[in-house]
């Protein structure tokens, strides 16, 4: 009996194509080359924007397990609010878009400062702003030489300027006394309020320059400016300054003013709302209109 011959699975296998030969091949026509864009996100509507985007997030996949800061104990950054990133970027950034960029800062804020690597401090600065209001400190007032403490308080349109220094309690404001700047009583109890719940009304005499604004509102910011001149000469009244109560809590003009006040080392950002026209007044229209 012949041997019958078996062929293997390579050799019955069909050649799909010849092997290529780079040397004959022509080399590649100029004109029909393309720039490769360096950016993958050369073809999306805001490649700037979607680059920092990712760019954020590769560098929060790569340190991610670092150790982090509890509550409240990372710093306090101010970033950029969405109109400031869309003049940096230059591209139109939808204020939903920019949150999440936001969020993956905090996330890589709360990085231990001790650890947090260059590269990823270099990224996060393009999203600060450029002046950091959070770095700004308040500088302290200070008894001068002549034993003046002073104090700057607003309300409306009125800006004051209160001198305190230790006397018997005189009183001037703008250089007039205080019965001839302010006619109603109201005002009077109101600009020496201060004075009045912390029982120093005959321990100090007050120089106040006040302009803008009118009678109630001078008042009230002289209010504010003598509060805080008072903390300089003694900071422990704080409390009862921020209280706003007088001693005498049967009073009924006490009570009244305690309510009216809420304190006198808060800045009342509560203004009269612009007249409209057409309105009888800011938001109320009237009972006919002509048609």
């Amino acid at each position: 009996m012949p041997k019958r011959q078996l062929a293997t699975i390579e050799a019955s296998r069909p050649i799909a194509a010849p092997p290529i030969n780079l040397d004959k091949i022509a080399p590649p026509n100029p004109q029909n080359a393309r720039v490769v864009p360096a950016s993958p996100s050369y073809f999306t509507g805001r490649p700037n924007a979607t680059d920092n985007y990712l760019n954020l997030l590769t560098l929060l996949r790569r340190y991610q397990t670092l150790p982090t800061v509890g509550p409240g104990q990372a710093p306090r950054v101010a970033w950029r609010t969405t109109t400031q990133y869309r003049l940096l970027v230059g591209e139109d950034v939808r204020a939903a878009k920019y949150n999440k960029v936001v969020q993956v800062l905090q996330r890589l804020n709360k990085i231990h400062p001790s650890i947090m690597p260059k590269e990823l401090k270099e990224a996060m600065e393009l999203y600060k702003r450029d002046i950091d209001p959070y770095a700004v400190t308040k500088k302290p007032s200070i008894i001068d030489a002549d034993g003046r403490a002073s104090g700057v308080g607003r309300r409306k349109s009125s800006s004051a300027k209160v001198y305190l220094v230790q006397g018997e309690g005189q009183v001037l404001v703008n250089g007039k006394s205080i019965n001839s700047a302010f006619g109603r009583i109201h005002d009077r109890e109101s600009a020496l309020w201060a004075l009045k719940v912390t029982g120093r009304m005959d321990k100090y005499n007050v120089w106040a320059l006040v302009s803008g604004g009118g009678s109630t509102g001078q008042a009230e910011a002289i209010t504010l400016g003598a509060a805080k001149a008072l903390m300089v000469f003694e900071p422990a009244l704080k409390p009862a300054l921020r209280r706003g109560e007088s001693l005498d809590s049967r009073c009924f003009v006490s009570m009244l003013m305690s309510l009216l006040l809420a304190g006198c080392v808060t800045r009342d950002p509560r203004r009269v709302e612009r007249k409209k026209p057409g309105h009888v007044k800011a938001r109320k229209m009237p009972a006919w209109v002509k048609r």
